[in-house]
């Protein structure tokens, strides 16, 4: 899983863990006041801190931003900020005027059904959607009166990884204007002393450097920055921020043993990283998907990676490549040792590499396992070394066994645990949770590397993470009848600069000993020692009170608990998955993290309309549905309710197709004749299939080159449940089998059923869900019963796109996959508001055009403009074939 904390609006980290800042700030053009510089379109920001106290690497973040309203009407101000992939979200709030309107935790099905309420009635919420490499954006606005105040607060928390020898606080800072007290704040408390405490900025000019304040005293350090507002303009005069770019803290330990065992109130946190070991010699298979899709840059970019990675390898390893297309190729027959000879001929070879034929991925993972296998079995490396596969794919196999349940299951029974699997997923066509899910079974990881002009960087910044292999099959073994709760304990590599944590619970609350033994296997012996904590070291933890919170060390423990929970459950099935969910579920809601099971829920309360004042008046849902989840770089969201990130189509019709890591969108329109077609969404796997048919207006228009046409029909089944439903403006249909029932948009409903949530709002909208499948919601747009020309008509737009599976397609589903695109060579067009451009997308050029298509969910008279690059010509070159291969027969 990835990790990292962020500060503000984008945030990209380094493979450590980092705390996270905020960033506050107003969406619309900024104009400038002239009688007040701090104040952007009517909004003041006079306040934006970061309060993060790190207790045994165990880090816990309040971010706080506060603003006002300097104009003299209502203005909407929004709360942005990135956090990491993998922090917990643990409270928000929001403070208008004096009162506070606090967050709750709840399972994530419950906050569900609330959010389909808001989002049905056009109420306003928060998100979280992908924004960096590890990161996602936690959004919220809130229209504040004249002259009012707000303050928005996060809480969040994340255990610090440790990587190449560091633990890494990394803090992106965009505030985007002026603020009049700004300031980052870190307190860190390690009892076991504290080394090598830096910190840093890009943005840091010689005039800030010296504003960084760093002091350090054995266990304890501190960082704080808090530039005036003359020390934030870019130059004197100026309202522009210097305030842009990535502040980071690095700091360490003192090890004078080789781990450290903490005891609070009936917990236990147990740190090891032993130093000044020999390095183990390593095994590595390098296993290359050279398929056609890796064409261009792609492959130049591997080639380059590798090469640099070949200057790294020591002469000790042993090595090789395994090259699949259609065919399976290999450098040599088995492994070689790195002599600087050998290294040479596999510059040559790399330097040859190129792409050919299709994605034979199991043939080419296999291959290396076996490679691997008989050159243990044949004593062909060292006995004691470090044994490691490493895959890079960018698609999905497509030649020989293709099923990714049989890939999975042969590559498990060939390693047998014997060493780990990692995959690397290059670009967004990749089957990422198939990846994750084969690398989890097989004790590896997957991590996906981002097509950009870094590359080549990301693929060599992850072989030195695991370049330095120290110990193989690491165990640590607490005494069975005190503990209770144990979190991972067997680990198969140790690598040089990290560390492995365990966590536990006692059996008895009151018990302060523990005695653990340790073991593993050197360069050269074994590895054995135990080691032992008492009442003494347990005070030491508390002489600093002021730099812990709370019970910090049940707060880890449950925190790894839950994330390894969830990570299990990946590669879960059945019975089994289902108890790690609940597990899992149990302890976020006790601990109140948000997690991929739960949602966080904010409530506003109406006003009160009588002198009495009922204090359990039905609330409004008026922030909803804060969900972190921990698929990589899929949208995420977290409804608290403005436009998101999502996929629709309406209008004549138009669709636009979000892309959330650009924070853009694409378009195109289909022209077709009344009476067609066409296949919208179809998942194989989930059952759900969306289709919709065109109308026309009820005369040609004589005048018009293009007839327009709308949706008039759209119907929505799911074959597992045997459920369809058929909406047109006048009526909606559902079946059930054989049994129908029907609605007309007069009615005001909410239908829930096995299988089916149904909310219809009166003459304006309805949201559905089917399954375990996304959600859509449809909306009715009615035009003057006597129009000479058009006529009413339906747009549709899905929600939670992610749990329809990955071998979803149509024209809008074919777009639930990621999909990244490059804008070159903006020129004016034949419009002078409406700039053309060349878009690079699916390794094709593309001439595109900005504009503006309209989002009708929320007010579906006039609609809310989205900027987006238009695809001409039916969006050819971006849909996958032509639009007419989506023309189906009937609306089933």
């Amino acid at each position: 899983m990835e990790n990292h904390l962020l500060l503000c609006i984008l945030l990209l980290i380094p493979a450590f863990a980092s705390s996270d800042f905020l960033v506050t700030h107003v969406r619309n053009v900024k104009k400038r006041n002239a009688d007040n510089d701090l104040v952007v379109n009517g909004i003041e920001i006079y306040s934006m801190k970061i309060d993060s106290k790190v207790t045994s690497r165990f880090a816990h973040n309040v971010i706080t931003s506060r603003a006002v309203n300097r104009g003299n009407v209502h203005k909407e101000v929004f709360f942005d900020v990135e956090l990491p992939k993998t922090a917990f979200i643990t409270n928000f709030s929001m403070t208008i005027d004096g009162v506070t309107y606090p967050g709750t935790i709840k399972e994530k099905e419950v906050a569900k059904k609330q959010y389909e309420k808001a989002v049905s009635k056009g109420q306003t919420a928060g998100l979280v959607k992908a924004s960096g490499r590890k990161t996602e954006k936690f959004s919220v606005s809130v229209n504040v009166e004249a002259a009012s105040k707000v303050t928005f607060e996060l809480t969040y928390e994340e255990l610090l990884k440790r990587q190449f020898g560091k633990y890494e606080m990394f803090i992106k800072v965009k505030p985007k204007q002026l603020v009049k007290d700004f300031e980052i704040e870190v307190n860190i408390f390690e009892p076991q002393g504290i080394t090598d405490l830096e910190a840093e900025g890009t943005f840091i000019t010689n005039d800030l450097q010296n504003i960084i304040k760093k002091t350090l005293s054995e266990e304890k350090g501190h960082i704080s920055f808090k530039p005036t507002l003359d020390q934030q303009r870019t130059c004197a005069n100026c309202s522009q921020s210097v305030l842009d770019g990535d502040f980071t803290v690095r700091y360490d330990v003192k090890r004078t043993t080789p781990d450290n065992l903490q005891i609070v109130n009936g917990y236990f946190v147990h740190f090891f990283a032993p130093t000044n070991l020999p390095k183990l010699p390593k095994n590595v298979i390098f296993v290359i998907d050279i398929s056609g899709s890796m064409s261009g840059r792609e492959i130049e970019q591997t080639r380059e990676a590798l090469l640099k990675i070949l200057d790294d390898i020591k002469e000790d390893d042993f090595f090789n490549f395994i090259l699949f297309g259609s065919e399976v190729h290999t450098w040599k027959d088995t492994l070689i040792k790195a002599t600087p000879e050998n290294l040479d001929e596999a510059r040559k070879f790399v330097r040859g590499i190129d792409t050919q034929g299709m994605t034979n991925l199991h043939g080419g993972i296999m291959r290396g396992i076996d490679m691997l296998n008989a050159a243990h079995e044949g004593n062909l490396v060292p006995k004691r070394s470090a044994s490691i596969i490493i895959m890079l794919t960018d698609g999905q196999p497509n030649v020989g066994i293709s099923n990714t349940q049989d890939i999975e299951a042969h590559v498990k029974k060939a390693i047998e645990g014997k060493y780990p699997l990692y995959n690397l997923g290059f670009g967004y066509g990749v089957d990422y949770s198939f990846l994750e899910k084969m690398a989890l079974e097989n004790k590896g990881l997957a991590r996906r590397i981002y097509p950009d002009s870094d590359a080549a960087l990301q693929l060599q910044g992850f072989y030195d993470e695991v370049s330095n292999p120290m110990l193989t099959d690491v165990e640590l073994n607490y005494p069975e009848n005190e503990i209770s709760d144990l979190t991972k304990n067997s680990f198969k590599h140790f690598y040089d600069g990290s560390e492995i944590v365990v966590a536990g619970r006692f059996i008895d609350n009151n018990q302060n000993s523990l005695t653990v033994d340790v073991r593993g296997e050197g360069a050269n012996d074994a590895l054995s020692y135990t080691t032992q904590q008492d009442a003494e070291q347990r005070a030491k933890a508390f002489q600093e009170q002021e730099y812990i919170f709370g019970d910090y060390i049940e707060r880890l423990w449950a925190y790894l608990t839950i994330e390894q929970l969830l990570e299990k459950r990946i590669a879960a099935t059945g019975e089994e998955k289902e108890n790690l969910t609940a597990e899992a579920l149990a302890l976020s809601l006790k601990y109140k993290f948000v997690t991929p099971l739960t949602s966080m829920v904010v409530t506003k309360p109406e006003d009160y309309d009588n002198q009495d004042g009922v204090a359990d008046k039905p609330t409004e849902v008026f922030s909803i549905f804060c969900s972190l989840l921990s698929a990589a770089p899929q949208l995420h969201y977290l409804y608290l309710a403005r436009p998101t990130w999502y996929t629709s189509v309406d209008g004549d019709p138009h669709f636009i197709i979000s892309v959330p890591q650009k924070e853009d969108a694409i378009c195109f329109n289909i022209n077709e004749n009344p009476g067609a077609v066409l296949n919208l969404i179809n998942d194989p796997v989930t059952g759900i299939t969306v289709n919709g048919e065109l109308i026309g207006d009820k005369r040609a228009n004589s005048d018009a080159k293009i007839q327009n046409t709308y949706f008039g029909k759209i119907g929505i089944a799911n074959k597992h449940l045997d459920l369809k439903l058929t909406v047109t403006p006048e009526k909606i249909t559902i079946q059930n089998g054989n049994e129908k029932t029907g609605f007309t948009w007069l009615d005001s409903v909410t239908l829930q059923q096995e299988g089916l949530t149904l909310i219809i709002n009166r003459k304006k909208n309805l949201v559905l869900s089917m399954g375990s499948g996304a959600s859509f919601v449809i909306v009715l747009h009615q035009v003057w019963k006597k129009h000479p020309l058009h006529q009413d008509f339906l747009g549709l737009y899905t929600l939670e796109s992610e749990k329809l599976s990955e071998q979803t397609h149509g024209l809008l589903g074919q777009f639930f996959h990621p999909i990244d695109f490059t804008i070159l060579e903006i020129h004016p067009g034949s419009d002078p508001k409406k700039p053309d451009a060349t878009m690079i997308v699916k390794n094709k050029e593309l001439t595109v055009t900005r504009g503006w298509q309209k989002d009708y969910r929320r007010d579906p008279k006039h609609g809310i403009d989205i900027p987006c690059w238009f695809v001409h010509n039916n969006g050819a070159g971006l849909i996958d074939g032509v639009h007419t291969d989506y023309i189906v027969s009937s609306l089933f």
